[in-house]
């Protein structure tokens, strides 16, 4: 059952009705910076992942999620007695569905005269980690990266009782490792096409 969910989206489409749902089943709801606030204006109770791991948000924004309190919980197989022992060892809890959405790397470069700094800044770290942990191990984590999940997810919910089903959380794993595959082939395509200069980078 679906008991914790980190929600942490640059596209925010659809995210207020969606985790105005799971709120309404008594699920705890983790997020980070922007996400956070817009679902806290909406009235939707929310722990900040902050305050969730003890560690504060550092270096602009660049660390946020990358923590053994959050990827422990992703991570950790249920059915795995060691797995469990450990993260109750260093009270970490586990965390049922992630739902992220990546930096919008594609959208930044395709706009004119951006930056080689902007661009880099637009490479999503922590997102696409989550992301890959939760897919890992989507036998006990549902993993939602498209929004026009949101809908379906929760009809699956309300009929099954707070359940995701193993072969829903497997298509969702699947689609992951697709878009994450497709974000870094749009980074890579987009720094072999710079060319370095002397002191500073500009694209060719």
């Amino acid at each position: 059952m679906i008991k914790r969910v980190l929600i942490s989206v640059s596209n925010k489409r659809g995210v207020v009705d969606f985790a105005q749902a799971l709120s309404a089943r008594g699920i705890e709801i983790l997020s980070t910076g922007g996400t956070a606030k817009t679902l806290r204006e909406a009235g939707i109770p929310v722990t900040e992942v902050s305050d969730y791991t003890g560690f504060p948000e550092m270096l602009d924004g660049r660390l946020k999620t990358l923590h053994p309190k959050i990827h422990g919980g992703l991570l950790s197989r249920r059915s795995n007695p060691r797995d469990m022992e450990d993260i109750k060892k260093f009270g970490i809890g586990t965390i049922d569905m992630v739902v992220v959405n990546l930096y919008p790397f594609e959208e930044t470069i395709s706009k004119p005269n951006v930056t080689f700094e902007e661009a880099i800044e637009n490479i999503d770290i922590g997102g696409p980690t989550m992301l890959r942990a939760a897919a890992k191990n989507f036998g006990d984590v549902a993993v939602v990266v498209d929004p026009e999940d949101y809908q379906k997810i929760i009809r699956e919910m309300e009929s099954s009782k707070g359940e995701v089903s193993r072969e829903t959380k497997f298509n969702l794993a699947k689609k992951v490792f697709a878009h994450t595959a497709r974000y870094d082939t749009v980074i890579s395509g987009y720094l072999n096409g710079i060319n370095p200069g002397k002191n500073s980078l500009t694209q060719g």
